[in-house]
């Protein structure tokens, strides 16, 4: 269902630099690898052609939102998500415990799960374990997720315990209600808020059900990132270094490189195609807001030294105008090129990893940006 190969290591292997090969039923990905986020079985904006020319190679799409639109049974239908939203590539599904807590209205958490009132028409839904490892079956995802119990930022001990034990007893009862065990990897969410103790009840007590892959949530939330760097220095050093450690929602570029520095394999984020959508466009130097009226007349590419197909065929002047037209190839075009920035990012590091050399290309990554790393606990 899953297979992860450590291929090098840029010092220790199990809380530093790691370059990775996973290969699921769909495919290989090399790691550190960043998931493009397909919420509605579409990364919006894009074609999957799109997709596979920015180096994309994994994507991930969201259970919540497909069991309420079009359905699983639907998507079923058409043979599985893959062949749905024709991505021949893996795809990873979250349970929705996020959304759920996030979107919904909230009435309800018990040790069956959730109620609450659906974000797009007010129905009452029950949505648990059980439910979440149906709905994943359903759609064949290559890895999934189990349902969860999401901490805010801040939340206080008291909650974070229960919802820590709480989290452990519903990944047990996913893994037993795995629909798909041989051919679905199923990851365990480590939770634990900013508290390093219930991090490592968290985690221990999902090593002990010897899961495919381990992700870390709950963070990216709104903490400090001097806060989400003290829990990663705590928690991926607990993980087993044979598995696939996974932060979930965390994108920017520099959460990317901080991130694999402290040995993670995996992240995903809305933020390249959010940008976009929004006129801005992700650089070596930071972002360009190239709605902006300084680029009316700049006919440079976004990037000099961009490959993807937005720098290759049009100025910044030309995208701001589609913007100023509303004109959708405005959020298409920004879209490439901010996904094919991360894909080339991943693969420096992973190339820097693989040479021994990630320390350097980190610090050209600072220096570019004319920025000092956050440290933890800082």
């Amino acid at each position: 269902m899953l297979r992860f190969e450590l291929v090098a290591a840029d010092a220790d292997p199990v809380a530093g630099p790691r370059a990775g090969r996973a290969v699921t039923p769909h495919g290989e990905f090399l790691t550190p690898a960043f998931m493009p986020v397909g919420t509605q079985a579409t990364v919006k904006s894009l074609r999957p052609a799109d997709l596979e020319a920015t180096g994309a190679q994994v994507v991930l799409s969201n259970a919540y939102h497909l069991h309420l639109r079009p359905g699983e049974d639907v998507i079923a239908a058409h043979g599985g998500l893959h062949s749905f939203m024709g991505w021949r590539g893996p795809i990873l599904t979250d349970s929705g415990g996020f959304q759920v807590f996030s979107l919904g209205r909230l009435l309800d958490v018990t040790e069956q799960g959730v109620r609450f009132r659906s974000h797009l028409d007010g129905s009452l839904l029950e949505y648990g374990p059980e439910q979440a490892m149906a709905v994943q079956g359903l759609l064949g995802a290559d890895m999934i997720m189990p349902m969860d119990e999401c901490l805010p930022y801040p939340a206080d001990r008291a909650y974070a315990e229960l919802a820590v034990d709480r989290t452990t007893r519903w990944a047990e009862r996913c893994r037993r209600a795995q629909a798909n065990p041989e051919s679905q990897a199923l990851f365990g969410i480590v939770q634990g808020g900013v508290f390093s103790d219930l991090r490592r009840r968290s985690a221990e007590g999902l090593l002990a059900l010897d899961l495919p892959g381990y992700a870390l949530g709950g963070l990216s939330v709104g903490e400090p990132k001097e806060i989400m760097f003290e829990v990663l220095e705590a928690t991926v050093p607990l993980l087993p270094a044979d598995r696939p450690r996974y932060v979930m929602g965390a994108g920017t570029p520099d959460l990317l490189i901080e991130g694999v520095r402290r040995g993670v394999d995996m992240f995903d984020s809305v933020l390249p195609t959010r940008t976009a959508r929004l006129g801005t466009a992700l650089v070596p130097e930071g972002r360009i807001v190239v709605r902006n009226a300084a680029y009316a007349n700049d006919r440079r590419p976004i990037q000099e030294d961009c490959d993807c197909y937005t720098c290759r065929n049009f100025t910044r002047s030309y995208i701001r105008h589609l913007i100023s037209a509303r004109e959708m190839l405005a959020a298409n075009l920004l879209s490439v090129h901010n996904l094919r920035y991360l894909a080339r990012l991943m693969a420096g590091m992973r190339q820097a990893i693989i040479g021994h050399r990630f320390e350097q290309f980190a610090a050209d990554f600072w220096r570019c940006r004319q920025e000092a790393p956050v440290q933890a606990g800082t």
